[in-house]
């Protein structure tokens, strides 16, 4: 059976740093809505938050770039945008960040005349004829072109692209596949007091990866997948379409049913191999706290997760396109042979998993 490869990753995010200017705007949110104790415990959840840098594809400043649309001016109190006006803002700038992260990717003329099928994956925007045409257009890649876009499977959306790319290969070894991984979260921000849901736009931020797969030895070998779906935690993550942009619910529950259930099931995720022989952990950051139940549930060295933490500081979370970011690093200081593990979570309450090595 052929070796299903990530050959390589690039990854873009947008023009504007928005984190700091977030925390000013909830703060005030928070101060017209809700009481001082509520405001209080917010900024001090935002400090610990394991978070400095978020992107946006709004500016928060009067900066002209490809990307300009006030952010004040789309988020006006009381007057919040409807979903028709945000899913306008993700067709114009969603293709914008994708030819970054396309170009980054810097695909040969052989590369771009070999590829075979794109698949997509994004839960911030819907609209087509969608990304899918757009990179085909962009890289000018062949017409026949299988297109696939995985949607609405939330920030463990990447490693079902890669275990359907890995599918593809597998049944086709001639195959290329290129992924795109492209999230607009700040496009779904709520007029809310919830403390809950105001420190989850604490955390999610916009961004995008680019990446080829083939059967060609280079990059990281596909090894294998498994899926955890945790029991009685339905309720957990949920996101759905409504009239004022995308609805999302992330209970503060979620890394507590993270850590406990990895406490059980983590010598599973890894098998066959002992989980000490794992060199490679690339671990969605969903958040610190997230990180922490990970490193806690698995019993993990404190250095093993420096390069999801270091995403998140830098990124936040950019839902299905983070735990490319954490892949694209490990893979540019990986050493041939090493093991590894990677491992997102998303609605269900599911954990998306994969095993690889370094080719």
């Amino acid at each position: 059976m052929p070796q299903a490869h990530l050959n390589r990753i690039a990854t873009a995010v947008p023009d504007h740093d928005v984190h700091q200017a977030f925390v000013a705007f909830a703060d005030n949110l928070l101060a017209t809505r809700a009481d001082s104790r509520t405001r209080a415990l917010f900024n001090r959840m935002a400090s610990r938050s394991g978070i400095q840098h978020r992107y946006s594809v709004l500016t928060p400043n009067e900066t002209s770039t490809e990307f300009h649309i006030n952010a004040y001016d789309f988020y006006r109190n009381g007057d919040f945008p409807a979903t028709a006006r945000r899913m306008q803002v993700y067709e114009q700038f969603a293709p914008i960040l994708m030819r970054r992260a396309l170009d980054r990717l810097a695909l040969t003329t052989t590369e771009r005349a070999g590829i075979t099928h794109v698949l997509i994956t994004t839960c911030t925007g819907l609209y087509a004829p969608g990304l899918d045409f757009e990179a085909v257009e962009h890289l000018g890649l062949r017409p026949d072109v299988e297109r696939t876009v995985i949607g609405f499977m939330g920030c463990y959306a990447a490693i079902s692209g890669l275990k359907t790319a890995r599918h593809i290969l597998r049944s086709e070894p001639g195959a290329r596949v290129l992924m795109v991984n492209l999230e607009l979260c700040t496009l779904h921000l709520q007029e809310t007091s919830d403390l809950e849901q105001v420190l989850s736009f604490l955390v999610f931020a916009d961004g995008c990866a680019a990446s080829l797969l083939s059967t060609e030895a280079r990059g990281f070998a596909l090894d294998s997948f498994r899926a955890l779906l945790i029991p009685e935690t339905r309720d957990l993550i949920t996101w759905k379409i409504g009239g004022i942009g995308f609805d999302m619910l992330l209970s503060g529950q979620v890394p507590g049913a993270i850590g406990k259930a990895l406490e059980s099931t983590g010598p599973e995720i890894v098998a066959p191999l002992p989980k000490e022989d794992i060199e490679l952990w690339a671990v969605h950051p969903g958040g610190k706290s997230v990180l922490d139940a990970v490193e806690r549930g698995l019993t993990l060295p404190s250095s093993a997760l420096n390069c999801s933490r270091e995403v998140l500081d830098h990124y936040g979370n950019m839902s299905s396109a983070t735990v490319m970011f954490v892949l694209e690093r490990l893979l540019a200081e990986a050493q041939p042979g090493q093991q590894g593990c990677a491992m997102a979570f998303g609605p269900g309450l599911t954990a998306e998993t994969m095993l690889f090595h370094a080719a």
